[in-house]
């Protein structure tokens, strides 16, 4: 399939995991991507993997002055088809040692970033163009240890609604993908064999009893992208192997 040739999607947080999958996947059937990375080495990588089909941007949005190298390129780049919020980040602390630092930090890469970046990216996008809103079933799952990663994710999935009734008169669609236990970098913190035993015991309580790989999440974003899914707007959608369900 090419439901992408001659379109521009710019994804944020694209050097690795489900952003990079969903790079390859938009190159694959046509596209340009632009993307963005915080780590020099990591983001060099992956532009080398893609090839002259991808735009690569080294964004930490931490520091507050994302737009500042966002924008240069995407004017030059011209109109977007499609933009993508991926660029996220989790750690997971006890209530007590969440301080005012930690949650400072957190909401200014996984809330604060990706609304200043809708606002600013928005008058760039094509008339009919798709937004994707990378959130997580950590908004629903009421885990331990987790409680300031799950309301950043539950705060850009509740904006993704409210873009999308904002732009739906410029025919343009912003939806959620909802990912579950899937193998990313989001997990890389852990020792290897921590993180292997935390993926065998996710993989025992989800209905398909297994961790899923980033690919089949970035299928489901390629389907929001795509003119596939023309009719569809202010959804979420959950792609966990069915760990919601239990």
């Amino acid at each position: 399939m090419q439901r992408f040739s001659n379109k521009t999607i710019l994804i944020t947080g694209a050097s690795s995991g489900i952003g990079l999958a969903g790079a390859k996947r938009l190159i694959a059937e046509g596209a340009h991507v632009i993307i963005t990375g915080r780590t020099a080495s990591r983001l060099n990588a992956a532009a080398a993997e893609l090839g002259a089909n991808a735009t690569a941007i080294l964004d930490d949005a931490a520091d507050g002055n994302t737009l500042t190298r966002l924008l240069p390129v995407v004017e030059r780049s011209g109109k977007l088809d499609g933009l993508w919020l991926n660029a996220a980040y989790a750690v997971g602390a006890p209530l007590e040692a969440t301080d005012k630092t930690t949650i400072e930090q957190m909401l200014q890469v996984n809330v604060v970033a990706p609304m200043l970046q809708m606002g600013a990216l928005s008058p760039y996008l094509r008339d009919g163009a798709s937004v994707v809103v990378t959130s997580s079933s950590a908004v629903y799952e009421g885990q331990p240890q987790v409680a300031l990663y799950a309301a950043s994710k539950a705060a850009i999935l509740a904006a993704a609604r409210s873009w999308a009734a904002e732009l739906a008169p410029r025919g343009i669609r912003v939806n959620s993908l909802v990912p579950g236990p899937i193998t990313s970098n989001l997990r890389s913190v852990l020792p290897d064999a921590l993180r292997a035993q935390f993926e065998e015991n996710l993989a025992e309580i989800v209905l398909l009893k297994r961790v899923g790989d980033a690919s089949e999440a970035a299928a489901v974003a390629l389907f929001l992208l795509s003119d596939d899914a023309s009719y569809v707007t202010g959804s979420a959608y959950t792609v966990d192997g069915g760990l919601l369900m239990q």
